[in-house]
């Protein structure tokens, strides 16, 4: 995909990845949930959100690539893309190394050795270093992301793979049927987490929830490890990782 050269972007965490590989000139488009890097991404056109996408704003800007992602775009969008002559390129990464190959498949479209070594190859080393030294003990973890119905991370997903990585036990991770399933606080309390995640995205989870879960009979609450945390870092991927990486290894050490 090299010869892309006009690029629409309906995945914030890849419209920032772009940017950090030396390729946000030929970004030509990105949703209104693009905002990295601010600057660069602020007078680019937007095409709508990543969930209701204006179709034909992106095909308007005649982009010879639509980046997108199976979780957070829709099917009607894509086909609708697909459907007016457009290549969409749907990306579906649900561990940290299929994430880190994403980054390094992006440089492909025409990254220079520089960059791929500055930005690229610091994520691998990351996500081999983090990998080889899991530690025998893990953490148990339990990270929402959303309440009112309250949802918890699944197995199958990015963030998953990430809290493994660094160290944590998702104690949500066969809880039904659900990628995101939903809970109640009496289950919460029942799965006795020794740490609690609680990012400002999608959900801004704030100052008052993590009082709430403080209130409850948990390992978490009696230790204080309950961590408002940045929501980029559990869900995006990109060059992203290395510093999620960082800074989960922390927060979940034994």
């Amino acid at each position: 995909m090299s010869e892309a050269r006009r690029i629409v972007s309906l995945v914030p965490s890849l419209t920032e990845s772009l940017f950090a590989l030396g390729l946000g000139e030929r970004v030509v488009g990105v949703t209104e949930w693009c905002v990295h890097p601010a600057d660069a991404v602020a007078a680019l056109p937007k095409v709508g959100g990543t969930k209701d996408t204006d179709a034909e704003a992106v095909v308007a800007l005649a982009p010879d690539l639509v980046l997108a992602n199976h979780e957070e775009n829709t099917r009607r969008t894509v086909e609708r893309l697909r459907a007016a002559g457009l290549r969409v390129w749907v990306t579906y990464p649900r561990s940290v190394r299929e994430g880190a190959r994403l980054l390094g498949e992006l440089a492909d479209l025409g990254a220079d050795r520089e960059t791929r070594s500055r930005v690229v190859e610091p994520v691998e080393a990351a996500v081999a270093e983090a990998e080889a030294r899991r530690p025998a003990r893990s953490v148990r973890v339990f990270c929402p992301v959303w309440r009112d119905p309250w949802l918890a991370v699944g197995a199958d997903t990015y963030i998953h793979d990430l809290l493994q990585l660094c160290g944590g036990e998702n104690v949500f991770a066969e809880h039904g049927d659900r990628r995101y399933p939903r809970v109640v606080l009496e289950e919460v309390v029942a799965a006795a987490p020794e740490v609690i995640l609680l990012p400002d995205e999608p959900y801004r989870f704030g100052p008052g929830d993590a009082a709430e879960l403080a209130r409850l009979e948990l390992p978490a609450a009696r230790s204080g490890r309950i961590h408002l945390v940045d929501g980029t870092l559990v869900s995006w991927y990109g060059p992203r990782i290395l510093p999620a990486i960082e800074r989960l290894c922390s927060l979940l050490a034994a």
